[in-house]
């Protein structure tokens, strides 16, 4: 074979610097926070470019779809409840800037853990060793209890729970995102896979119960999604359940001949995975953005710029 040596460039071809469409110009640059200023001043320093720029697209088109009394749906899953950015959520849902929730089995659970005794998530690793992983007595039997009697009377499990936590003697309910919806009548759905929650573990539970509760959460929250075009679903949290259960109830809706064309949808998480990707961003059309990093960090700064731009 031939030797190969080292190509000529001396015939290569240049243009000029001057004439070139470049991705980033001065406008684009961020500049110094300045202690003292407001968070206002703080938003508006950040550079124009990636996920700066699409952090404050998706403030502005929450306030844009509020302000248009379209529908702001926030799905998420545990992880959010147990960062503790409860009360941001709330926050929210009484300015009415979040019209819906919808979260998985693992969010009634801490949810009702703050309300009921201040605190949530147990040591696993610790307790996995002596079978007593999950086995708090309270836990299983009062939220069993509550899904068995609301399916009684037709409703789904985030309203039965949330019901429970309003109504009871709990000290800690005003830190519930399921008592705050029932208080606010706003809904709050839940998605299960049976056996994915320790409640499903207690001898109280129920699995026609669970199954009937988290079918007609579904259906509430397909009237939920039916109602998206030029509003905003946001997906925190939730790697596998919740994008999966957007993505049907979006097919429902549409099939059901409801026009969602023109929405946003946002992916906020600290890794980005495959099913939100394609089942909230790509596969339904819309608007999409990927967010990524720490719930308890990034959540609370996009609620901060929302009402900001309020």
């Amino acid at each position: 074979m031939k030797k190969i040596g080292p190509i000529d460039l001396r015939k290569v071809k240049t243009y000029s610097l001057k004439g070139r469409r470049s991705k980033v110009s001065l406008s684009d640059l961020g500049s110094p926070f300045r202690p003292g200023k407001s968070f206002k001043v703080f938003l508006d320093s950040l550079p124009g470019v990636l996920a700066a720029r699409d952090f404050r697209e998706v403030a502005e088109a929450i306030v844009r779809a509020h302000k248009r009394e379209k529908v702001v749906v926030l799905g998420m899953g545990a992880h959010p409840i147990k960062v503790g950015i409860n009360p941001v959520i709330i926050d929210l849902m009484k300015r009415g800037v979040i019209n819906a929730i919808a979260m998985n089995g693992a969010g009634i659970i801490h949810d009702f853990e703050l309300a009921s005794a201040g605190k949530t998530s147990e040591d696993v690793a610790e307790s996995l060793g002596h079978g007593t992983f999950g086995m708090a007595e309270e836990t299983g039997r009062i939220l069993n209890q509550a899904i068995i009697k609301g399916v009684s009377k037709g409703i789904g499990i985030g309203e039965s729970v949330g019901r429970e936590i309003l109504r009871g003697k709990y000290p800690y309910k005003d830190k519930s995102i399921l008592a705050t919806g029932a208080k606010l009548n706003i809904p709050v759905t839940v998605h299960v896979a049976i056996g994915t929650d320790i409640i499903h573990m207690h001898p109280s539970a129920s699995g026609s119960a669970i199954g009937e509760g988290s079918h007609i959460d579904f259906r509430v929250f397909t009237s939920v999604i039916s109602q998206l075009e030029g509003g905003v679903y946001i997906n925190l949290g939730s790697a596998v359940i919740m994008p999966e259960v957007f993505l049907k109830a979006l097919t429902i809706a549409r099939n059901l001949g409801h026009k969602i064309k023109r929405f946003t949808t946002v992916n906020m998480d600290f890794i980005q995975h495959y099913r939100p990707s394609v089942n909230v961003l790509t596969r339904p059309g819309g608007k999409g953005y990927a967010i990524t990093g720490h719930h308890e960090i990034m959540f609370p700064l996009l609620a901060a710029a929302v009402l900001e731009r309020m």
